[in-house]
């Protein structure tokens, strides 16, 4: 490691010639070979591509989901740090959105399109060095995740921490059970077995006796130091509240109009998955999909990878694949090709995947990873390797997707391109009015 610049002295630069002895090596030369011409394994060209089936049963109402977070920092020290994270659905029909141009769409149109559809969620969460009178910031980080599920304030009065409760206690059904054990939040508990009473948002821990939320189920606090919080407790709360968003509607439909709910087609931006402890959030979102198909009214809902492992794997594979074809990669694909990790242990997405990740070519300007719920049959079954058959309403979605594609991004899905115009937090200038407002309120 080169030495740091200081107050007086400058810093320690790099050899620029100490490579020279490096790349003399016949090893070394035969890797930067093949960096420059990289060779795609044989696995990988015997892709069994299956031709997506003809449908012309379009879904009539669409929904895009998106989310947006930026951290702002204090320019002077003792450093301070807080997170504005926004959330937005998006709700159009294929009447209002064949209007819509799709190369060049009119600002206008897309105004009048968005006037009376879009609902959006927007908070903020203190990082570090932030005070507020009466509490740490680890028990402010808890209220405020709390008041913002509940998010008195907005259009979406009490609705998301609704569709937390429908969930948590599987209201859908007609058991009446309590909260699944959580880990209680308080200093000097901490005990593993705390529970809540069905349909309850607040409560007390039965070993310690002070006050829980619904919020505290979810595990937030199981990240956070006493004095402050990382910046992943912000991605993490977007995330979530996404997630929470995108079955706020299906919850609305599924009460009101099952009919109606299976004519809808819920898109998000991301994976269909939530990771760590909650995860606990995938069985019942699971068992509500299983049960909802097998009722006779499938919930379809389509997520968009634009990132990540399987995105960068799909550029290096799509080349070989024919149009109109997608693949389904089973679980030892996964780990070997994608995830580079050994075959063994618990299949890939067992805990935290609601939908089945798909490699879908339309033609040579879109393609995209997709992620699509799968049907169950049992309640606690995971199926590692799914077939097409097995995706949640699939005929519909891909008889869809034509009819929502942009034409301004690769691969682009108009929902989810005008949900991120909403939700949209990008670093110039939105941080820069962020970090403006943040210090006027000092």
């Amino acid at each position: 490691m080169p030495y740091q610049a200081g107050d007086r002295l400058p810093g320690e630069c790099a050899s620029k010639i100490g490579h020279l002895d490096v790349i003399k090596s016949p090893l070394v030369q035969k890797i930067c070979q093949s960096f420059k011409n990289p060779s795609v394994p044989e696995e990988c060209r015997k892709i069994p591509w299956e031709t997506v089936p003809e449908c012309n049963g379009d879904l009539k109402y669409i929904f895009g989901i998106d989310g947006s977070m930026q951290v702002i920092r204090s320019d002077v020290s003792p450093y301070s740090t807080i997170a504005f994270v926004k959330t937005a659905l998006l709700k159009l029909d294929q009447h209002e959105l064949s209007k819509i141009d799709k190369e060049n769409p009119h600002p206008y149109a897309i105004r009048d399109l968005l006037q009376e559809s879009a609902l959006y969620h927007a908070t903020v969460i203190p990082l570090e060095n932030v005070s507020i009178d009466g509490m740490n910031n680890y028990n402010a980080v808890r209220e405020i995740i709390f008041e913002s599920f509940l998010d008195p304030s907005s259009q979406m009065e009490g609705e998301i921490l609704e569709t937390l409760k429908w969930l948590a206690y599987r209201k859908w059904g007609t058991e009446q059970n309590s909260s699944t054990p959580f880990e209680c939040p308080h200093e000097g508990c901490h005990n593993n077995n705390c529970v809540l009473p069905y349909d309850t948002a607040r409560g007390f821990c039965q070993f310690c006796g002070k006050p829980t939320y619904i919020t505290d189920w979810l595990g937030f606090h199981q990240e956070m130091g006493e004095d402050s919080a990382p910046e992943g407790i912000a991605t993490t709360y977007m995330n979530v509240h996404e997630t929470l968003l995108l079955f706020t509607a299906v919850r609305h439909y599924w009460t009101k109009n099952k009919k109606m709910l299976s004519e809808c087609l819920f898109v998000k931006d991301g994976p269909l998955s939530v990771r760590a402890q909650y995860s606990k959030l995938v069985v019942p979102i699971r068992q509500f999909l299983s049960h909802a198909f097998d009722m006779g009214y499938p919930v379809h809902i389509l997520g968009q990878e634009k990132s990540g492992k399987f995105f960068d794997h799909f550029q290096f594979i799509k080349k070989e694949a024919p149009n109109n074809s997608v693949f389904i990669p089973g679980d030892l694909y996964i780990k070997k090709q994608i995830q580079h990790r050994p075959l063994d242990g618990a299949s890939y997405g067992k805990d935290t995947n609601y939908g089945a990740k798909i490699f879908f070519k339309l033609n040579d300007y879109h393609s995209m990873v997709l992620n699509i719920p799968i049907h169950s049959s049992l309640i606690h079954e995971f199926n590692s390797n799914p077939e097409i058959e097995d995706l949640i309403g699939y005929e519909e979605i891909f008889a869809t997707i034509p009819k929502i594609l942009s034409y301004r991004h690769e691969g682009g899905l108009l929902p989810v391109e005008l949900a991120h115009g909403i939700a949209s937090l990008s670093t110039y200038p939105s941080a820069k009015i962020l970090q403006v407002f943040s210090e006027s309120k000092k």
